[in-house]
């Protein structure tokens, strides 16, 4: 018999991978858009892309990097408490789960001698699962997010880099925008794919919220921009 296939083991990395590349190609797409809208020269362009690529991909790595430390020090202080409470007051404990229990549906009887043998099995794994919502495969994992994330940033933002580079000045802003949505439409697809969700409604989600991104950002250009030359 054929086991189900699950995504949820992936919701870690996809979620910082699929963050990283969608804001690697919005922000610096809407960066050299902003840019292109003032300039008439090709250096200020590819400069703002460049350093634009190098801090944001630090920036996403180090921001997923503290924000999963945050949690995984939350649940690691909720795991604490929780064997402590397990040490000083086991038989409340004990009840605590079967109240759980009783409370997803089973009868009070059923309830306590499922609470008593997962507690005998591992306690703690116990309260943690069904108590706190905390398992393995949610579990934070700091670094692997962080590099998830920095990474992608690098492999969606490139992509603009390298339009900024081949396309042609005078039209670099509607290369830049037509490039963006396929490459989003793409990450979008990717990602669903990756996640066993609904392809075209990520990939619509993502390519209008890129275009309002852009849209204002290109505003901003010509609005406030000086012409460089």
């Amino acid at each position: 018999m054929e086991l189900e296939k699950h995504y949820t083991n992936r919701t870690g990395w996809l979620r910082a991978a699929v963050l990283g590349a969608n804001d690697g190609i919005i922000s610096t797409t809407s960066l050299v858009i902003g840019i292109a809208a003032a300039s008439d020269t090709r250096n200020p362009i590819l400069l703002a892309a460049l350093a634009g690529l190098v801090a944001g991909a630090l920036s996403m790595a180090a921001g997923e990097y503290v924000s999963v430390s945050s949690q995984a020090d939350i649940e690691k202080a909720d795991l604490d408490r929780e064997k402590t409470e397990l040490e000083t007051m086991p038989e409340v404990e004990l009840k605590e789960l079967a109240k759980i229990y009783v409370a997803q549906g089973l009868d009070e009887d059923l309830a306590m001698q499922v609470a008593i043998q997962l507690t005998e099995k591992d306690a703690l794994a116990a309260h943690a699962r069904d108590e706190l919502g905390i398992n393995e495969i949610t579990q934070p994992k700091p670094l692997q997010a962080a590099l998830a994330s920095g990474a992608s940033f690098i492999t969606g933002g490139i992509l603009p880099f390298l339009v900024a580079f081949f396309a042609p000045i005078k039209s670099m802003v509607f290369y830049q925008y037509g490039f963006a949505i396929v490459f989003l439409a793409l990450s979008g697809t990717i990602a669903a794919k990756a996640g066993g969700s609904n392809v075209i409604k990520a990939v619509v989600r993502i390519c209008f919220w890129g275009t309002v991104a852009m849209v204002v950002t290109a505003l901003a250009g010509y609005i406030f921009g000086a012409k460089t030359g």
